[in-house]
């Protein structure tokens, strides 16, 4: 009924009446907190226009039990007020000073409150979703109009008195407002005509569902056709009720979420949930299990905060995508099959896994060493790795010129050439850092803030770097988390509201540019779906000044783990050639030729596994015996580059005591498997080893063969298996092809 109604009004004044041992009400423009005693006033009072016809708010009672001075509203007419509030635990409470009706509560979530002037009737509704509406009173109004609004904490007459007995601190939350008014039935004056405007803005929802795979994706874009500027606030994008996974009562923390794996393009931080959706309680959701109704099973897609962007007239705007795979069991392999499909679908370019050297220095000569020695074995990239002496910020002429020419050399033998920056995990300047609202730190301890003049000039020094020099790769860190900024100074956002969206848009933009200029993106960070290729396949930095043994264990560790969720390709590993982070000579490698087999190892762990890492030192051999160790595995991982990208079918963690294997499948291909097993025990090894080969697409027999060996057919049984025998020297490993 409320559809024939335009919105008043949605703010309202402070006004705290009483003793002055509680805190003040706090107002945030629609959103207020109250923390008082429970038997005290606190509230907020607002004037109503002479056409208002429904006064709503969404409260929640928090911690707030009072029976005499729970949350509510109050109207007050020339002659009486009348209140609606909650009342203790259960109930609610509707008084007009001449009579009092009391009712049950069926829930105990935030609840719409609405009193509605029909005629010359007042009448009181509750309501848990805004939709179905129950009536708790009414009243008459003698003709009158209400003249103010009062939100918040009153006493049962619905004034400012506190009780005797002020109770427990309590805390509780007024989270919307609105006054509505009916202007159809008005002259078309211009109080009416200023909302004319309104016909001519278009929401339009859009869904994506794609073919072979459980997936949808949905979003928003509102269009402007009127001849104003409008300000868009807030949005929410999507509300997803589901049933929960299990019902366990009174679980608290220990809540399993629904089966569903939620992904967006606003993301960053590590993390969407908190930035970009969340899992939170259905207040409609009425027969669950746990008493309390706190299962988290309702999917909101809404930015924490703003955008609170203005669309001018003839413009639009298109909020972030969301992406909801729905998975059929729980069985972890399955479902990570699910979510890496998912992922080669929506952004195959993850799907690059080029052979990288982070080079140690930055000078002409060291550079250009790194170029041939990668040339010369294979690998396909140089980056200019942190510490290098390479300074992307430097956009001197003389500089530009200089990589320019060292790209140029790069190019002419094959290989991309790029650098390091370090963009968010780093303190400017007080004037371009970031101004946290109070209690919050930036996620890395300092950041500067995107849209500072700092922020604004370091992307156009990138944008012109790479325009200018022609180079191919970025390895972006301390990439933007999503801190939020209240400063009303910089020139790129108004304030706290905006922050994070323009500052998310900012670095969203500039990926998207690289990636449509070939730029390949290392970035720690989830930006997947804005264009990076790479983030962390699950190390610790730490992990690398380790002894090497240890490093070689938990290299194959990070690896199987962190391929439950990611394609090979997607995640890089770590290879300290020199010192990194410490440990000493026991820790790295250099001089190569004097710690072979474990360079040896080390090569061994990664191209079997398909996963790509950052070689950190001056050079990628040292020695002719060193150079043809490297040339092996370079040419084992591009002759069986296919298989060796596909999927990991997970058969053995590593864990120091035993073999560990890992099997690559993919039934499009003609290599349908490669097995690799390793070896970590200081002894040779004979195990038999059942493989299932379901994923490989092999049903009755498979052609199998070590190595480079000659190929004997198995019979797989009716769940898929084959038994392997498989005998492995000390300290190594072997692989199996399979047909």
């Amino acid at each position: 009924m409320e559809d024939k109604f335009t919105v008043l009004s949605q703010d309202w004044e402070i006004f705290a009446s009483g003793a002055s041992d509680r805190s003040s009400f706090i107002n945030e423009g629609k959103a207020g907190e109250i923390m008082a005693m429970s038997n005290t006033s606190v509230h907020a009072e607002q004037s109503l226009p002479e056409n208002a016809r429904i006064i709503k708010c969404k409260l929640n009672n928090g911690t707030d039990i009072s029976g005499s001075h729970g949350l509510g509203m109050v109207v007050v007419f020339p002659d009486k007020l009348v209140r609606l509030a909650f009342s203790g635990t259960y109930g609610f409470i509707f008084s007009d000073g001449e009579q009092q009706n009391n009712i049950r509560r069926e829930s105990y979530t935030p609840y719409y409150l609405r009193m509605e002037i029909k005629g010359n009737e007042l009448i009181a509704s509750v309501s848990v979703d805004n939709e179905g509406w129950k009536e708790v009173g009414k009243t008459g109004t003698g003709g009158n109009q209400p003249l103010k609004v009062r939100l918040g904490k009153t006493d049962l007459k619905g004034t400012g008195t506190d009780s005797e007995n002020k109770g427990d601190r309590s805390r509780c939350r007024i989270e919307n407002f609105s006054v509505l008014g009916d202007l159809r039935n008005q002259s078309r004056s211009d109080a009416a005509k200023q909302y004319d405007y309104l016909k001519d803005i278009e929401v339009h929802v859009h869904y994506s569902i794609y073919d072979g795979l459980p997936l949808i994706s949905k979003w928003i874009t509102v269009e402007n056709k009127s001849s104003k500027t409008i300000q868009l606030n807030s949005f929410t994008s999507e509300l997803l009720a589901a049933v929960e996974p299990r019902n366990h009562q009174m679980e608290q923390d220990a809540w399993l979420l629904p089966n569903i794996t939620v992904n967006t393009d606003y993301a960053c931080g590590g993390i969407d949930e908190g930035k970009s959706y969340e899992w939170t309680k259905d207040p409609l959701y009425l027969t669950q299990i746990d008493y309390r109704r706190r299962n988290p099973c309702l999917l909101v897609v809404k930015p924490e905060y703003g955008p609170d962007r203005s669309i001018k007239s003839g413009d639009s705007f298109e909020s972030y995508r969301v992406w909801e795979l729905i998975h059929d069991n729980w069985d972890r392999e399955r479902k990570g099959l699910a979510l890496r499909k998912t992922w080669r679908t929506i952004a195959p370019w993850l799907t690059e896994n080029p052979i990288l050297m982070h080079v140690r220095r930055a000078d002409d000569q060291s550079v250009k060493k790194a170029i041939d020695q990668c040339a010369d074995v294979g690998f396909q990239m140089v980056i200019m790795t942190f510490g290098s002496g390479f300074n992307i910020e430097d956009d001197s002429d003389e500089n530009l010129k200089r990589i320019k020419e060292l790209a140029d050399y790069a190019h002419a033998k094959g290989i991309a050439l790029g650098g390091y920056s370090l963009l968010a995990s780093r303190k400017v300047s007080d004037k371009d850092d970031v101004v946290m609202p109070e209690g919050l730190k930036p996620r890395f301890g300092n950041s500067p803030c995107l849209e500072s003049e700092w922020g604004q000039n370091y992307f156009k020094t990138l944008y012109n770097f790479y325009e200018k020099t022609g180079c191919d790769i970025l390895e972006h860190d301390g990439s933007y988390p999503g801190d939020v900024c209240a400063s009303a100074d910089h020139p790129g956002h108004k304030g706290l509201s905006d922050s994070r969206w323009e500052q998310f848009q900012t670095i969203k933009d500039f990926y998207r540019w690289s990636r449509s200029k070939g730029i390949y993106l290392n970035v720690p960070d989830i930006y997947f779906l804005n264009g990076s290729n790479k983030t962390g396949m699950g190390y610790r930095e730490t992990n690398w000044s380790l002894p090497r043994a240890e490093q070689e264990i938990i290299e194959r560790q990070n690896i199987y783990d962190g391929t439950l969720e990611k394609i090979p390709s997607q995640g890089w590993m770590f290879v300290p050639l020199v010192q990194y982070h410490g440990g000493g000579e026991a820790a790295t490698i250099e001089p190569l030729k004097e710690h072979l087999p474990h360079y040896e190892q080390r090569l061994a762990n990664l191209f079997g596994g398909g996963v790509q890492a950052c070689y950190r030192g001056p050079q990628l051999y040292d020695a002719p015996e060193t150079r043809a160790v490297v040339k092996k595995w370079v040419d084992f991982y591009n002759n069986h580059r296919a298989i060796l990208n596909a999927d990991i079918i997970h058969i053995r963690r590593p864990d120091g005591q035993n073999y560990d294997a890992i099997l690559h499948a993919d039934p499009t291909l003609d290599e349908k498997g490669l097995l690799m097993v390793y070896n970590p025990l200081e002894q040779e090894i004979t195990r038999n080893i059942k493989v299932n080969l379901y994923y490989t697409g092999l049903s009755k027999t498979a052609m199998i063969a070590e190595q480079n060996g000659k190929s004997a057919e198995y019979e797989l049984d009716r769940a898929y298996n084959v038994t392997i025998p498989v005998t492995i020297p000390a300290k190594s490993q072997t692989y199996f092809v399979i047909k």
